[in-house]
């Protein structure tokens, strides 16, 4: 495979700082677009990885910073904004307009391979303001004429380090119970190696022609509860001597008032009413066989049992930690 010279927008975040690892162990030129460096510093002493501070959302400097490349990738996406119809500007700003900024950036710059993260569920008419503007977000990009594109649609991403598994293993150690909302909402967690593996394989991979133009959902091999993801995170990170918490499942208006509580409070909620919005699709597969299309390179994708407990059991941590972080960019 020829050297390629890739630029990877939200490099710096969880799945991108594991991307632009792999692309750069496999000799190819990377490029991570931030606007603090020092949100990027894991990423600066990488071999063939450029971090550069800028501001994506300028069309003059994101043309600049495209212009020359083999391929885009975006990674940007936020969980949690301001409220508004059909969704409010925060997810305007990350999830419509910045795919609709690159998407033209690239076309005007003669860079035909654009690569996309999405999200399971994501639906111009879904029942949330994320999943509604991530759908926005896919329609942006396929109205752009003269490139090819690839979108990818994970379920939960599971992995050292991740916000969702750690965050409920943290707030078991807190408290002595965890009421829930939407307790019964199914999830397909998949494991942030695989999603790497994945979008390398269709910029990189042996196979990549074939992924042009195709839209992947991505799930592990496991279907899950939200209430048996809570207690299978409590019980790995050993709390209550490896019991986990009682869990309360609340009905909808009380879990609808517990977000808004959450809301309220200072820093980002640990679950918003949107997110609740989100949850009223299963984030599963719609596929009737599970597992990646080949050309993505996992023909077994990992399970959350043999991954989660070596980073969410405090024995495990600080022995493995050190090669994962390694393994990441870190």
């Amino acid at each position: 495979m020829q050297q390629q010279n890739i630029l990877v927008i939200g490099g710096s975040g969880f799945i991108g700082s594991r991307l632009v690892n792999a692309l750069s162990l496999a000799n190819h030129f990377v490029t991570v677009p931030t606007r603090r460096r020092q949100r990027a510093r894991h990423l600066v002493q990488l071999p063939l990885v450029d971090v550069v501070e800028i501001d994506v959302h300028d069309d003059a400097k994101l043309a600049k910073l495209v212009a020359g490349r083999d391929a885009v990738v975006n990674l940007v996406g936020i969980l949690q904004g301001r409220r508004g119809q059909p969704y409010g500007a925060d997810f305007a700003r990350a999830h419509v307009d910045l795919p609709r900024r690159i998407a033209a950036a690239c076309a005007q710059q003669g860079v035909r391979r654009v690569v996309h993260m999405s999200a399971l569920g994501a639906d111009s008419k879904g029942p949330s303001m994320y999943l509604r503007s991530k759908g926005d977000g896919e329609a942006a990009l396929k109205a752009q004429a003269g490139i090819d594109l690839t979108i990818f649609r994970p379920s939960v991403v599971f992995g050292p380090e991740d916000n969702f598994l750690n965050t409920f293993a943290k707030l078991q150690r807190v408290f002595p119970v965890v009421p829930l909302a939407g307790a019964k909402t199914r999830f397909a967690p998949v494991y942030v190696g695989d999603v790497v593996t994945a979008f390398a394989s269709s910029l990189v991979g042996p196979q990549a022609r074939e992924t042009l133009g195709q839209t992947y959902e991505l799930c592990g091999p496991g279907t899950y509860t939200l209430a048996e993801l809570v207690r299978l995170s409590g019980q790995w990170a050993r709390v209550g001597g490896g019991r986990g918490r009682s869990i309360i499942p609340l009905p909808d208006a009380l879990g609808r008032l517990q977000a808004l509580m959450m809301e309220l409070a200072p820093g980002e909620p640990v679950m918003s009413r949107d997110n609740l919005d989100s949850m009223k699709v299963d984030s599963v597969c719609s596929g009737a066989m599970p597992g990646f299309a080949p050309e993505l390179g996992v023909p077994h994708p990992e399970s959350l049992e043999a991954i989660a407990p070596t980073y969410l059991d405090p024995k495990y941590q600080e022995s493995e930690y050190g090669p994962m972080r390694a393994t990441a960019g870190r």
